[in-house]
């Protein structure tokens, strides 16, 4: 049985970023390939973000994860560029 789509909104200041996509909003943390798929660019920007420093992230094993929080902060930082 797979997910239900979900819409995802997150306000930032003045701007609104929606999403309609297969995530859990629920968790936590977040994969990349959740947050490129949110932003909608490809998973290499989201990785350049964190290898940058503009994006905390955590490695577990293999994989980055984001904070929900610290996601809703870089996209204030981004906003206000």
């Amino acid at each position: 049985m797979g997910k239900k789509k979900k819409q995802i909104k997150f306000d930032v200041g003045n701007a609104t970023v929606m999403a309609l996509r297969d995530i859990d909003v629920e968790k936590k943390f977040w994969k990349a390939e959740d947050l490129a798929a949110i932003l909608d660019v490809n998973i290499m920007t989201i990785y350049r973000y964190i290898k940058a420093k503009r994006l905390k992230a955590y490695k577990i094993g293999k994989e980055f994860r984001i904070d929900k929080n610290e996601f809703k902060s870089f996209l204030n930082k981004v906003k206000t560029k």
